[in-house]
């Protein structure tokens, strides 16, 4: 049977994107489609958290990002009084350590972000194909059948899996029948990317003058000359987003005159929803980002729930058509579900807590410390002294055998596993997609400042194996570490042959 395609992607989001960057990095074929005619122009999803920073350095492109935004501002809240205070929108100042380079959200508006990635995505080979939207779709047990409409015409795709990443209105979720339960809000807002005079650009200001509903945020975007302001607004009715609009609005709820918009390069009225679909898989067809989850702003969460999404599908897909089994494709669900409900309540929570006037962000909602414990994919067995099966693995400087300065997340990067044994006798043989490195004197590796064992709280003779989206699969004793890896590769693994997958 033959196919035009391995994946077809439909939406060219950051989510979409995301996926067709780790698909193409692992030479899977794929199609990604998007039935607008360009890409997307709003700064929408504009904090991008540590985690995420961390898979867009595996993808290859987190030094662009990071050139192009910057950190958040102080945020500025002014009183019903006349004063304002100025404070970090994080409860405490986070900075980076060996464990965890990237210690703070960056702020970058999301047409940015999105264009650094069609960049590293043109740099692969592949380019999003606009104005085509998916009409329909057939699955059987080989493959899907897709009906896609364009200027030019329709035209079928058969492809052996679909990825649905077309947002909370998702076309793929209908048609799969896919319940979307959960609840409105009660809170309809505005949001507009704006040209305006009369605000500094060295803070995040807040007006809450009267009540919380006659609130108005306005943030300078990094990267640009543009504001984003942020406002609820009345559940009904038409709302004004011209600049004469905007400007009496914020006049209105400043009490400052001096502040005019100029110029409006996108503009939103939306109401605010949690929902969380039933199920993100039926046979060979998935979904995932918004299509799976939406909910509030607060807390910088959706888009980058939605690239963590797609980084957890990528590696298994590209593992089933290599021939692992299909089995495996049932794990993304069990993973991404939970983690997706914990960020419902995380923003539904931050939201309630925004009506009343604080911005703070903790911890939390940096996402470093998600993770997958209670996976089938984590396997049972030691526990290390700062981390088990199903973390996050965490980063750690280190040289090389030849004295070079090296990090495990350069020795994680790229498709393949990899197995780190901690001041270990004997190595393991060779398995195609893992590579395997040795910690200690006179290996491949040199813990010479103790970073690799204060973030593991490993022992000597112990094993570590990492997955390829960097979570921790297994922590493994040498005494019996071949069966034990066997017996747990053949369900993520394609197959069990020498490969040359070793040393950093």
């Amino acid at each position: 049977m033959s196919f035009d395609t391995d994946v077809l992607i439909v939406g060219s989001g950051a989510a979409g994107l995301t996926l067709a960057i780790d698909l193409a990095r692992r030479g899977v074929s794929f199609c990604l489609i998007e039935q607008n005619a360009q890409p997307f122009s709003g700064s929408r999803g504009k904090g991008i958290q540590p985690r995420t920073l961390e898979i867009f350095e595996d993808l290859g492109f987190v030094n662009r990002v990071a050139a192009a935004g910057g950190p958040y501002p102080p945020l500025c809240q002014y009183r019903p009084d006349g004063t304002h205070t100025v404070s970090l929108l994080t409860e405490t100042e986070a900075f980076p350590t060996p464990a965890e380079p990237y210690a703070a959200p960056l702020m970058l508006p999301q047409f940015a972000t999105e264009a650094v990635m069609r960049e590293r995505l043109a740099e692969l080979g592949h380019h999003p194909c606009f104005s085509a939207r998916l009409a329909s779709f057939e699955q059987d047990f080989h493959g899907v059948t897709a009906q896609i409409e364009q200027e030019t015409g329709e035209h079928v795709i058969r492809a052996r899996f679909l990825v649905g990443t077309d947002g909370g209105r998702s076309f793929v979720r209908h048609a799969l029948a896919i319940d979307f339960p959960g609840e409105t809000l009660g809170v309809r807002a505005i949001v507009a990317d704006v040209r305006l005079e009369g605000l500094e650009r060295f803070d995040w200001h807040h007006f809450q003058l009267g009540s919380p509903e006659t609130q108005v945020m306005i943030c300078p975007l990094a990267g640009t000359e543009l504001f984003q302001i942020q406002a609820p607004v009345a559940l009904e009715g038409e709302v004004d987003l011209s600049p004469a609009g905007l400007t009496e609005l914020i006049r209105n709820r400043t009490r400052r005159g001096n502040i005019t918009v100029h110029s409006v390069s996108w503009s939103s009225v939306y109401t605010m929803n949690a929902r969380l679909a039933d199920h993100y898989r039926v046979g060979r067809v998935f979904i995932a980002g918004d299509a799976a989850h939406v909910h509030p702003p607060t807390g910088g969460q959706g888009l980058n729930t939605s690239v963590q999404d797609v980084y957890n599908l990528g590696w298994k897909l590209a593992a089933v058509l290599a021939g692992a089994p299909e089995a495996l494709l049932d794990s993304y669900e069990a993973e991404r579900r939970p983690i997706a409900l914990n960020m419902l309540r995380l923003s539904t929570r931050l939201l309630g807590e925004a009506k009343q006037g604080t911005m703070r962000r903790d911890r939390e909602a940096r996402q470093l410390d998600l993770g997958y414990r209670g996976s089938p994919l984590s396997m049972p067995g030691l526990v290390g002294g700062k981390v088990q099966a199903g973390d996050r693995a965490p980063d750690a400087p280190c040289r090389g055998q030849a004295g070079q300065r090296t990090r495990l997340f350069m020795l994680f990067q790229g498709a393949h596993w990899t197995l780190l044994g901690y001041e270990v006798r004997d190595r393991p043989s060779a398995i195609i997609g893992v590579r395997i490195v040795i910690v200690g004197a006179e290996h491949e590796l040199v813990d010479d400042d103790g970073h690799i064992a204060e973030a593991y709280g490993i022992e000597a003779g112990q094993w570590v194996l990492v997955r390829p989206d960097g979570y921790i699969a297994g922590i493994f004793p040498s005494d019996g570490l071949e069966p034990q890896l066997s017996r747990y590769l053949a369900h993520t693994l394609p197959s069990h042959l020498p490969n040359t997958h070793e040393g950093p």
